[in-house]
């Protein structure tokens, strides 16, 4: 730990022991003092992307860092490491660049709050949170370029800074990052709901100390960390092999013609320590989808896997970190070099979830998930009333279909993140120049199977003032594949209709696109992969299905499933169907990728109405021949 910690109280913590009862208390004190940090986040800030659709990120970690209860892992190591600074009661820490933190967070729309929780002179806690800004400056509305080469270019880049020394903003700081976002009214309120909720939560960290004593609070929070790292230690042994399990899949483009790039990693077990060596992803891109994987963040992605799959009731935080090992090349769409653009990251956590899942289910296929935390589809809108010339700027995250799996469905239209909510129209059309006429899934768009990939969503905007929009999506050349005999989701569309009746199919990942009032923007996401022989679903369920608007008649063929016109079963039809099905078809492979990455050039012309992206390779090669 490079940050120097003040303390005017010397004295050091006494390791006392914690009764069940206690820490069951203080484990879900800390439960809610993390909820509460969400509440008090989206009852204050202003954005549609915090305040109605919840992109921020809470945690609270122990004296040294380690977070206790959370999402995404403890954002402080990279920080404590990297910080030259001292740290005092008062001070609250602001920053957004991912590279001054060893990739805490992501990208520059992510500003993190890092607050120090000191009782009776002695830090006892730290409470932080960050959230995405819809915009933080740089060269395009929404500080998201796809085209972007270089971090300078989207946006401006705060350092690990005291917006509060001693209790006493800053305000001159504060108003040059303002100055700097196209947005500065909201960003200042979601800052200081994000400061709010990190108060919030130290208030209820200082009660615990209070109400049990700083010596047993400190203990407990130790204890939950080792609590979870035993816990973790049965699970990797009873369940990840010695033997190496590899896995690859793909970020479609880049949103310069090239891909797709490769997320290839490889798993097994040395001793009691998993590890995870992602040699052979490719080398980071040009542009702006290099995703810098906080080595923490990747422990914390597999632990949470590794408890929702095989134990749902650990409470999941930063004690086992040791038991795993990450390599990730330098260089690579992983780990780019500074100052490699990162603000279009988000289809490489994505990934990451699949390859991850692909990984711990090869070897248990019976907890294999199928594809489909595959990316989080952004659009971002901008202009100016005609009549009053006041600016306008929407920046709105999509939802599509969750994979088929073992123990069930994947919800139809839901995002990425489980506690991602959708903004919903009203909020839309009240507060922009924009109508939405359809908002509904897509029948068949989740992949066949014994369990059904969820379906994906399609959205039509119907505009209504000139204005700009940009697109960030994927899967819209791989797909989303299905598992255990189960068949890919379909992919993602984006179908713009001008007011004259053109159509033209946009690009996943497009920036400065301008629309006119009358013009129709139909946004079709991904659907999941299903799980399990489809052939054998209970053609009920598809009855069912069909019923609901999820299958369509001609979808429930799929599932070897012949209905009536009133939509009941046909079993002496439908049993015939599926023994010719099942005999054209043959074995059932473990994947299905919907054809090689070669077999997908051949066909994406025809298949999305958009031309292959052209091998990354081709781009190294002119690049070093220039």
């Amino acid at each position: 730990m490079v940050a120097k910690i003040i303390e005017t109280n010397p004295t050091p913590f006494q390791k006392v022991a914690v009764d069940p009862i206690t820490l069951d208390i203080i484990e879900n004190a800390l439960r809610n003092a993390r909820t509460e940090m969400d509440a008090t986040l989206f009852r204050t800030a202003m954005s549609p992307g915090i305040r109605e659709q919840g992109d921020a990120f809470p945690l609270i970690a122990n004296h040294e860092g380690k977070m206790v209860v959370g999402q995404f892992g403890s954002f402080l190591g990279g920080f404590l490491k990297n910080y030259k600074g001292a740290i005092e009661e008062g001070d609250v820490i602001w920053l957004s660049d991912p590279y001054s933190v060893e990739g805490a967070i992501s990208h520059l729309n992510d500003w993190l709050v890092i607050l120090p929780v000191f009782k009776d002179g002695r830090l006892v806690a730290w409470t932080c949170h960050f959230g995405h800004q819809t915009d933080v400056g740089g060269k395009v509305p929404g500080s998201l370029p796809t085209d972007a080469t270089s971090i300078f270019q989207e946006g401006i880049r705060i350092p690990p800074v005291k917006l509060f020394r001693k209790g006493v903003l800053n305000e001159d700081l504060l108003e040059l990052v303002l100055n700097n976002t196209r947005t500065r009214d909201w960003c200042r309120s979601d800052l200081n709901a994000i400061i709010a909720s990190c108060r919030i939560a130290a208030r209820r960290v200082g009660e615990l100390c209070h109400r049990f004593g700083t010596d047993m609070f400190v203990s407990a929070t130790d204890e939950l960390l080792a609590r979870n790292r035993r816990a973790m230690a049965r699970l990797i042994e009873s369940s990840i092999s010695t033997d190496k399990v590899s896995f690859e899949d793909y970020i479609c483009d880049d949103g310069r013609g090239y891909g797709p790039y490769k997320l290839k990693a490889t798993m097994w077990r040395e001793g009691d320590k998993v590890i995870l060596d992602w040699e052979g992803t490719s080398p980071q891109s040009e542009s702006s989808i290099n995703f810098y994987l906080n080595e923490n963040m990747l422990k914390m992605f597999f632990g949470i896997y590794m408890i929702m799959v095989f134990d749902p009731q650990i409470l999941f935080n930063d004690g086992f970190y040791d038991l795993v090992e990450t390599r990730i090349p330098e260089g690579s769409l992983l780990k780019p070099r500074y100052p490699a653009a990162l603000s279009c990251r988000t289809h490489g956590i994505g990934r990451v979830f699949d390859v991850l899942g692909a990984l711990l289910g090869q070897r248990t296929p019976e907890f294999l998930n199928a594809a489909g935390f595959s990316s989080s589809p952004h659009l971002m809108l901008s202009g100016t009333y005609r009549g009053s010339g006041k600016y306008y700027q929407l920046f709105q995250i999509g939802f599509g279909g969750i994979p088929g799996r073992p123990f069930g469905d994947g919800p139809d239209g839901h995002s990425l993140w489980p506690n991602f909510t959708n903004v919903p129209n009203e909020f839309l059309e009240a507060y922009f120049p924009l109508r939405i006429e359809r908002y509904e899934t897509i029948p068949d768009s989740g992949g066949a199977g014994l369990h059904r990939g969820g379906n994906g969503v399609r959205i039509a905007y119907r505009f209504l003032e000139p204005g700009a929009i940009a697109i960030h999506d994927d899967r819209w050349f791989t797909y989303p594949w299905g598992v255990n005999g189960g068949e890919p989701g379909w992919r993602s569309r984006r179908m713009l209709v001008r007011a004259n009746g053109e159509q033209v199919v946009l690009a996943a990942k497009i920036d400065d696109v301008q629309v006119r009032p009358g013009d129709l923007l139909v946004f079709d996401t991904w659907g999941g992969g299903g799980w399990g022989d489809p052939l054998a679903r209970d053609p009920s369920l598809v009855a069912a299905d069909v019923k609901r608007g999820l299958v369509t008649m001609d979808g429930a063929a799929r599932y070897g499933v012949v209905l009536a016109a009133d939509g009941t079963v046909d079993t002496t039809a439908t049993a015939g169907l599926r023994e010719r099905l099942a005999k054209a078809r043959g074995d059932v492979g473990l994947f299905d990728f919907g054809g090689g990455i070669e077999e997908l050039r051949d066909r994406c012309q025809t298949e999305t109405g958009l031309p292959p992206p052209r091998d990354p390779a081709l781009q190294e090669s002119v690049a070093s021949a220039t």
